[in-house]
């Protein structure tokens, strides 16, 4: 207890950076999506335009990715997303128009492009809850763990 009879878990709320008018919250979750067929197409200059886009459609929604890391066959990101948004309205606004900007950028398609064949149907969430710097841990190893698959699959 603090010294305004708050347990901790009370006081992380109350001092929470995030709040709607009413409302202090803070929703974070674990998203994972792949390109179609997952194929390995997130290399190069993809790869680094994609973290940018992705972040700035994100805070279009008035969501943040906390982390992130992109595979040549996948992408990880820990998202907070405000409550007034669902988890879903927000990963397919990032992947439709992510989709789209890189069809416009890569793939010399100018208008009338609606991204239909980037992304597979479908991602994977979970929500992070107190398990934060475990999730942000297991993201940021991703590459490492890649890598050294990566060098096994030389030997075969």
């Amino acid at each position: 207890m603090n010294r305004l009879g708050l347990n901790e878990e009370e006081a992380k709320v109350n001092s929470s950076k995030e709040n709607l008018k009413h409302t202090k919250w803070e929703c974070k979750y674990h998203v994972v999506f792949i390109p179609k067929y997952r194929r390995k197409v997130m290399y190069g200059e993809i790869r680094q335009e994609l973290g940018p886009i992705m972040r700035e459609l994100a805070q279009q929604k008035e969501s943040e990715v906390e982390e992130g890391h992109l595979r040549a066959d996948h992408v990880h990101m820990m998202l907070s997303i405000p409550p007034k948004y669902s988890v879903s309205g927000v990963v397919g606004y990032i992947k439709g128009k992510s989709a789209i900007a890189i069809a416009r950028r890569f793939m010399d398609r100018k208008k009338n492009f609606v991204g239909l064949n980037f992304w597979a149907r479908g991602y994977y969430v979970s929500t992070v809850g107190r398990d934060e710097v475990q999730v942000r841990d297991y993201i940021r190893e991703q590459e490492k763990e890649d890598r050294r698959l990566d060098q096994l699959r030389m030997f075969e």
